[in-house]
This record gives structure tokens, sequence and C-alpha cells, in this order.
């Protein structure tokens, strides 16, 4: 995975992870405490249309990847 500055920065940082899912008004949020959960929540949609963003102590969020 090919991350920018600020994007391996809350990677590198994270102590959380949040799996949204949907648009506007039917999106949703699940958040996990580690990567491995959030891609593991993904997996089972089996769509790959879960964007799993890491969030560090700072209030520092970045979009990760699509699981």
């Amino acid at each position: 995975m090919t991350l920018n500055a600020h994007e391996a920065f809350c990677l590198n940082t994270a102590t959380s992870f949040s799996a949204v899912r949907g648009r506007g008004a039917n999106r949703t949020r699940k958040d996990f405490m580690s990567l491995e959960a959030a891609q593991a929540y993904a997996a089972t949609f089996g769509d790959k249309r879960t964007m799993i963003y890491a969030v560090n102590g700072l209030g520092n969020s970045a979009h990760i990847l699509n699981a």
C-alpha cells in the first residue's frame, strides 16, 4: 500500500481504526482497536466498498484503504 506522509503518520500513530460504509444519511461507521479487526469486518461484505481510516490520539485521521 502506498501512503502519503499524512496517511503514514496516522497509520504509524493510530490508536483505533474506523470502518465506514455508505454515503450521506445511509453512512455507517464502526470503530475497532486494530486494523486487522476492521479488515475482518469489511471482509464480511465482500465488495471492497468499506473505507478504513486510521485515527490517532491527536485527533488526526486518514483514509488508509478500501476493504
